[in-house]
């Protein structure tokens, strides 16, 4: 045989061993399959999937509490807590408390096997959206008590609920501003929560200024209605929003 026509033989010969080896290979390798990245999904304000969320027994529903803290500041004027209202301390909404209700009256200072005192390490964990430590105390005394829960998740409990809530851009700055209408307020709060009913929510006022919003929420921290409530809305059609000092 000819060098040339051996030496092509041999290579055609070596590419099939090649293609025979590679195929041996692939069939015992394990099957590599494309992995789905995970997205996570954001769920709207105001609505919870209950999950890691303690729930409270012995009452109906929850109402979330928010302060208008420079109203605060300015009504109790040097009685007011320093923690909260010292010079250098811009609070606008703060959560007031989450208070367990009945369809019809609400329970207060209920027997726990909890201790009445709130560690002072626990009440700082709340500095961001209770800033006085006296008032997360007073807070879990009279309405934590009543909620079934630990102090621990009581606290997260009424953390969760203060995340469900969306402030109205307009509002979550304590500017100084001059006299609003409640009902603009409250509009503004079920514009920005969607879900939130407009007999779920109610704003308080005193005679000088406004208050509080106060958001009725189910156990699983979803808006529902209260007329109860929301028969407690100011009646008035201006009040002062001081800003913060």
């Amino acid at each position: 045989m000819p060098i040339g026509k051996l030496a092509r033989y041999l290579l055609f010969a070596a590419l099939i061993g090649i293609s025979i080896l590679t195929y041996l290979r692939e069939q015992d390798a394990p099957a590599l399959r494309p992995v789905a990245e995970e997205v996570p999904i954001e769920k709207p304000r105001g609505q919870s999937s209950g999950e890691n969320l303690a729930k409270g027994t012995g009452f109906d529903y929850y109402v979330l509490s928010l302060s208008w803290s420079p109203s605060y500041c300015a009504a109790e004027g040097a009685r007011a807590n320093r923690q909260q209202c010292d010079t250098g301390r811009p609070y606008g909404f703060l959560v007031h408390g989450l208070w367990p209700q009945y369809e019809q009256g609400y329970p207060q200072d209920c027997d726990t096997s909890q201790p009445r005192n709130v560690p002072f390490a626990q009440a700082k964990q709340l500095s961001d959206i209770m800033p006085s430590t006296g008032l997360v105390t007073y807070q879990w005394r009279k309405h934590g008590s009543c909620s079934g829960l630990t102090q621990r998740d009581y606290f997260a409990t009424m953390r969760q609920a203060a995340k469900r809530v969306l402030i109205p851009s307009a509002y979550r700055q304590p500017n100084q501003r001059g006299p609003v209408n409640p009902q603009v307020l409250e509009q503004a709060f079920t514009a920005a929560n969607p879900g939130m009913q407009k007999d779920g929510i109610a704003v308080t006022c005193d005679r000088d200024y406004l208050r509080e919003v106060r958001i009725c929420l189910t156990k699983d921290l979803n808006f529902r209605s209260c007329p109860e409530v929301d028969r407690s809305s100011c009646r008035s059609r201006s009040v002062d929003m001081p800003g913060a000092l």
